[in-house]
């Protein structure tokens, strides 16, 4: 299925309802809340129970409506493939899934970051490189010149992507990984933690 890409704006809507109520639910509370957003609350359709959870997305979906309310996707790299089918979902409902991008980050090019993505403090985003819908760069990771992340990627805290490099869809980076120049990294690859990786021969 698709991604409705009708709304790709998020207006002036500041109430944000949180897919997920894990432990990476509560990091983006956290982050939501230093951006000035208000969260309202967690969306959950295992643990409808868990404390901050107001139902399960069918629960919710009639009283927090998509104009009123955008929705942020707490689930972790765990669940790649469920978390994708949450995005497209949410966004075919009608939502708005804005980026988030926490104040202590460093964004180039702010047109280059996709919906749904998340930008974490001390993370550096710069000039020319883009990231997918619903992808994650944890702590002190640095996206250089002129890469691409992926739809769904996960970058773990304090990776090193250097210029020019392509990482397909679906991808984990482990913490403390390096990408070498010139790289591409195939979608749905599992990449680890503290690893060099380099499959091409780099332009000279």
């Amino acid at each position: 299925m698709m991604v409705d890409r009708k709304n790709r704006k998020s207006g002036n809507i500041n109430k944000y309802l949180i897919y997920g109520s894990t432990d990476f639910s509560s990091v983006l509370k956290d982050i939501l809340e230093q951006t000035e957003k208000e969260v309202v609350g967690f969306i959950d359709d295992f643990f409808p129970r868990n404390k901050g959870v107001l139902g399960t997305f069918e629960d919710i979906i009639s009283k927090y409506t998509p104009d009123k309310y955008n929705i942020v996707i707490g689930i972790g790299y765990k669940y790649m493939k469920e978390r994708w089918s949450v995005y497209e979902k949410v966004r075919n409902a009608g939502y708005h899934t804005p980026s988030i991008i926490h104040p202590a980050a460093y964004v180039r090019n702010y047109e280059n970051i996709d919906d749904g993505a998340i930008i974490m403090a001390g993370a550096i985003v710069d000039v020319n490189t883009t990231v997918g819908d619903s992808s994650v760069i944890w702590p002190g990771a640095v996206l250089n010149h002129d890469s691409h992340i992926g739809e769904n990627c996960f970058i773990s805290p304090n990776v090193t992507i250097c210029g020019f490099v392509n990482v397909g869809r679906n991808t984990f980076i482990g913490a403390g990984a390096i990408i070498v120049d010139h790289n591409s990294v195939p979608a749905n690859s599992f990449v680890k933690a503290g690893s060099l990786y380099c499959n091409e021969q780099r332009a000279k």
